[in-house]
């Protein structure tokens, strides 16, 4: 029998107290499944050599960053490339995010993995007309398509300022997607995520919103493989994906009711394209085996404990939710250091981080429990606690 590991951690209150990790759970380092499309939206490591200041440039690790994509390409997950989750937006810049598209598809096609990959128009600066839009997006499409992924059409921080009305997202969204070769994914992103896209699609109000994106999708079904839909909003998308065109996936992004909305009600179900995956991917790996196999029981059981840790993560405010999932890949011995460009890692508090430990313990997602003790300790001691 192993020793228990234990560790003085702050409580929600900040009072340390004596905390005895578990066992780790039994996953698989490699799984295949079928029933699902599964996209894990990754991380990326920084450098930690590098000054990462807020609103300086991205420098990455790139070996510990593409180690990362191997990892979750063994579990059988594609990777959704140079999203949100790997800070687009929040101090992954374009030069850099141009770089990794590269990297992972060679990667990807090195290993056999598969990668989609974000274009967006967020190199472009301040622009004045749609049209303008287009060109932004037309530029970051040709990348991808160049690198060899498949793209993911991200919502637009430039088109939510300039559109007037729905017919305005339609009529760019109808010229980005006369753009592709090859079916791509729709990305709707909540403003929970990223405030800047209060009021996509034309409307505060979802419902009106939803009826201008499915008038999108409809029209231009030919060319969408899927829609990767992000507002945390159950009961939305189980409307959504019964109302989206034959052959049109919907790929949830609900990071916090992910369980229910991949196993289905028994006609419809979603695929995946998820950031919690990228901290919990050998248990969904192990889950969504189960469910290829008709065992729904061993399906929750891999999953269900899982779900308090991507509640937390994904606690508001929401876009922070990248600190919490660069702190476990360092203390789960992903990478050699809690360091995270644009300064992000200071994000989020010792007490949310300390949740993080626990829940991510009690899932069974610390690897090496001394490591993780060991790091954890390390990290109270910077903050004057005696781990």
């Amino acid at each position: 029998m192993s020793r228990a590991v234990t560790i003085n951690l702050p409580g929600g209150d900040g009072v340390p107290e004596r905390y005895t990790l578990g066992e780790p759970g039994r996953w698989p380092t490699e799984a295949r499944f079928t029933g699902r499309a599964a996209y894990a939206a990754a991380r990326v490591v920084a450098d930690p050599r590098t000054a990462h200041a807020p609103g300086g440039s991205a420098a990455l690790d790139w070996d510990a960053t593409l180690a990362h994509r191997r990892r979750l390409w063994a579990l059988g997950f594609g990777v959704a490339e140079a999203m949100d989750t790997a800070q687009r937006g929040m101090g992954l810049d374009w030069p850099a995010a141009a770089e990794l598209i590269s990297r992972s598809a060679a990667e990807a096609r090195a290993c056999g993995g598969v990668v989609a990959c974000g274009a967006g128009t967020d190199h472009a600066g301040e622009l004045a007309s749609l049209d303008e839009v287009v060109a932004a997006y037309a530029a970051q499409l040709e990348h991808v398509v160049g690198a060899g992924g498949r793209a993911i059409v991200m919502a637009s921080r430039q088109l939510a300022r300039l559109a007037r009305h729905a017919d305005d997202y339609a009529a760019v969204y109808g010229k980005v997607l006369a753009l592709v070769d090859e079916p791509a994914i729709l990305h709707w992103l909540g403003p929970m995520f990223d405030p800047q896209l209060a009021g996509y699609w034309g409307s505060d109000d979802l419902e009106a919103a939803t009826e201008t994106f499915l008038r999108v999708v409809t029209e231009h079904r030919d060319r969408i493989d899927g829609v990767k839909v992000s507002l945390l909003d159950r009961d939305h998308e189980v409307r959504l994906r019964a109302a989206l065109p034959a052959g049109v996936r919907l790929y949830t992004g609900d990071d916090f009711h992910y369980p229910e909305l991949i196993a289905g009600d028994g006609v419809h179900y979603s695929d995946a394209l998820l950031g919690i995956f990228d901290a919990i991917a050998p248990a969904a790996a192990a889950a969504l085996v189960a469910l290829d196999a008709g065992d729904l029981a061993g399906y929750e059981a891999s999953l269900a404990p899982t779900v308090p840790l991507a509640r937390h993560v994904f606690a508001a405010p929401t876009q922070f939710y990248k600190t919490g999932l660069a702190f476990l890949g360092w203390v789960t011995g992903q990478q050699d250091a809690f360091t995270m460009i644009g300064g992000q890692a200071t994000a989020r508090s010792l007490t949310h981080l300390a949740g993080v430990f626990r829940l991510a313990d009690a899932a069974g997602l610390l690897p090496d429990p001394p490591l993780a003790a060991a790091r954890m300790r390390s990290f109270l001691a910077v903050h004057g606690i005696d781990g």
